[in-house]
């Protein structure tokens, strides 16, 4: 069994799918237009699942189809044709929750079930469980530490999938019904308002409670994870931005690739941390993994979530002739600043801007205007869909 870690990341529409398989993802998770806990992500018609997974299986890559809702009733009318329709697209496995969903998949489909985090599987004998009825991987709770998990996977040698980057729900994995509550929107079943991150009110107080968790980061110690026999390394977001995905995926590529390599050193890892701090908003932590969660991986009296500007532009082209770069802007950067390009390959270019020109070679100063089209004299090969950022010094 090839027992090499696998890079899941993911994709809220056929964009971000390819930006996260270019930039290192193994395979992707995305959501149909129904089933799917994230009812508010654009998400994926029939045809763009097809089109994902033959993106995907050309470069010998794999995609998974979310259909974790918790159902009822009415759920199931068209959930047959759907599965079936999915199926015949070409997906590589299902992410559910639901035991009646997992055994008329496994009755009549050869393809992959995955037990979704929101089955709340924190123990060795629940995953034995699930491990006969037919499920071939299981996406453990997030409540679970990495001695847990080694404890699990020795006991039963499944695949196992864990979180490893992105917001944390604040209750069970997941289930919580604040939602329904406060805003009569279902989070079981994609219609999650995040009140965990609404700000309340306190009587006779200027202070507010808040109950936010802080975000996941296993940069600092993810060969420990891979080391537990982890199968598969998650990320969350299918909502983010194509830019933090491609800075996400790309800086967890190296640590995996350097891991692999017995070459993952404090030197690499440090500077992989630099670059995940500086695309996330909100602070991070290792939650549940290295000790039982406490008051310092949450937010109880208010937090900041600040946004930078770090993402200046997307590479829409290169001419190696010319050596003349077509790009997209995204924020405000001027001729002087340092910049650095990142690839889809991996490389980082440094450099600072000593030319900027419009769409028609006109000379400018300054780009000041998003989605503006400019060119750029750059020496070096770049490639479609690179991205050029702030320096990280």
């Amino acid at each position: 069994m090839d027992r090499r870690v696998e890079l899941l990341a993911p994709s809220g529409d056929l964009e971000r799918l390819k930006i996260s398989l270019l930039y290192g993802a193994d395979a992707v998770y995305i959501g149909g237009q129904e089933y799917s806990l994230r009812a508010n992500a654009n998400n994926f018609s029939i045809e763009e699942i097809k089109e994902a997974c033959d993106f995907a299986h050309k470069l010998n890559k794999k995609v998974y189809l979310t259909l974790n809702i918790v159902f009822h009733n009415e759920d199931l009318d068209n959930v047959y044709s759907f599965i079936k329709e999915v199926v015949d697209a070409g997906i590589d496995a299902f992410i559910v929750s639901d035991p009646f969903i997992i055994k008329y998949i496994k009755e009549n489909f050869n393809v992959e079930v995955h037990l979704s985090t929101q089955g709340s599987t924190t123990n060795k004998e629940s995953v034995k469980y699930w491990k006969d009825e037919g499920v071939d991987r299981v996406v453990l709770a997030r409540e679970v530490s990495i001695k847990e998990i080694k404890e699990i996977y020795d006991e039963t040698k499944i695949d196992l999938e864990v979180f490893i980057h992105g917001a944390m729900c604040t209750f069970y994995s997941g289930r919580c019904t604040l939602s329904n509550y406060f805003t009569n929107r279902d989070s079981n079943r994609g219609g999650c308002a995040q009140i965990c991150r609404f700000a309340f009110d306190i009587e006779d107080s200027k202070t507010k409670f808040t109950m936010a968790t802080k975000d996941l980061n296993m940069a600092s110690i993810l060969d420990k994870l891979i080391s537990a026999q982890v199968k598969s390394l998650k990320v969350e977001g299918r909502m983010r931005s194509p830019y933090y995905l491609a800075t996400v995926l790309s800086s967890y590529r190296k640590l995996i690739d350097a891991y692999y390599n017995n070459t993952l050193t404090e030197e690499l890892i440090n500077k992989q941390e630099k670059i995940l701090s500086r695309v996330a908003n909100r602070e991070t932590s290792t939650h549940y993994y290295l000790k039982e969660a406490d008051y310092t991986d949450q937010y109880y009296t208010g937090r900041q979530e600040l946004s930078n500007q770090d993402f200046l532009a997307l590479v829409l082209d290169y001419d190696e002739k010319e050596k003349i770069a077509t790009l997209t802007e995204r924020n405000y950067f001027k001729v002087g600043d340092e910049v650095e390009i990142f690839t889809p390959s991996g490389e980082t270019f440094s450099f600072k801007v000593d030319n900027l020109f419009d769409e028609f070679m006109n000379p400018i100063d300054v780009a000041r205007h998003p989605e503006e089209i400019l060119k750029m004299k750059i020496d070096y090969p770049i490639c479609k869909d690179s991205m050029m950022r702030v320096k990280v010094k």
